[in-house]
Formats: C-alpha cells, structure tokens, sequence
C-alpha cells in the first residue's frame, strides 16, 4: 500500500522511480535517460538509508526497554534458508515479474495509466505475502542496501542487487520483444507483430 500511495504522490514528479533495478531496466529499453540513472539510484539509496536510519534510532530502545538481550535487524533481507540460491532465484523471479506489471502499466500506449500504482503495489503486496517469509521480498536493491548499511550486515547482498537488477532488465527486455499492437497516431509497431 505504501509504493502505491507513494507511485500515486511522486510518479508525476520522479516517474516513481524507487528501485534501482527498474531505473537501470528503464534505461536499458530507453525508456529512460542514461545521464539520470546515477544521480537517480544514490537518490534511491540514500533514502533507503535513511529509512533505515529512522528505523534504528526509534525502534532500538523501545526494543530494549521490552527485550533488552534482543537484536533489531532493521529489515536486512535475507533467505529463511540462508542460502546465495534461495536469493538468487526467489529474488530474480520476484522481480521478473513486478518489472513486467511496471513495463505493462507505464511502457505500454494501450495500458490504463492511472490504475498503475494500484497493478504496481498489488504485485508488490502478492510477491511480499508469497516470497517475504522465503527471501525477504526485496526486488529492491536500495531496500536492501539501506539496511546493511546501517547494520554493517552485508552477508548476501550481493545476492539482492544481482538478482532484482538481472530480474528487472530480463523483464523489460522480454515485454519489449514480445509486446505486440497495431500502429497508432505517433505509435510504432514494435514487438512480436
């Protein structure tokens, strides 16, 4: 629910762009400018730092006021197994399909564009329920870095920039290929037709 408000309130000014792996995914199919791509991620990862940054100052003594010997994670994600694959896979596979939705709902002449914060955060809050209890969900790499700043805990990160990015540009490379329509008033046929 929070990405869809947020796609609703800043997408008109940003293009909603909070994730890295859609900005790069974006940019690979020229659906964004290449200069913006770095200022645009460290806009992203910093803000997830932050987030994360607020989560630590105000929610670790309250923590430690009710359990005083337990750990604040902060929200690192990590696979309930503990293994690179899970991660890998899962977070690929995640992401693979979020970037389809985003590519169908804001690349497409024919998607409805004002339902794209409801597609968008409705896949968003399907993926959390499936894959949040086996890898975390992230899709994100900025919401996973964010985290392991703050904590210091970077075991497997790489494992969610790798595949949330590789999922994203896979995804939107996939929609450009396969997307098909009839050509419209400054339309061009593009895809499988």
């Amino acid at each position: 629910l929070v990405v869809m408000v947020m796609i609703y309130g800043a997408g008109h000014i940003s293009g909603a762009h909070f994730n890295p792996a859609v900005t790069i995914a974006f940019s690979l199919t020229r659906h964004f400018p290449v200069k913006q791509v770095i200022p645009y991620i460290a806009s992203q990862i910093a803000g997830a730092t932050f987030g994360a940054f607020l989560l630590k100052i105000t929610l670790t003594p309250i923590l430690h006021l009710h359990l005083p010997d337990a750990v604040l994670n902060l929200a690192v994600t990590l696979p309930v197994d503990g293994l690179f694959l899970t991660a890998l896979i899962w977070e690929f596979i995640l992401t693979f399909m979020l970037m389809y939705i985003v590519m169908a709902v804001s690349t497409d002449y024919r998607a409805e564009g004002s339902g794209a914060g409801l597609a968008i955060g409705g896949v968003i809050a399907l993926e959390a329920l499936v894959g949040g209890p086996i890898c975390g969900a992230s899709m994100n790499p900025a919401r996973s870095i964010g985290p392991a700043l703050i904590t210091g805990d970077f075991n497997l990160l790489w494992c969610y920039i790798v595949a949330p990015v590789s999922g994203a540009v896979c995804a939107a490379m996939f929609y450009q290929l396969f997307r098909c329509g009839t050509k419209g008033e400054n339309q061009q046929i593009k895809g499988c037709c």
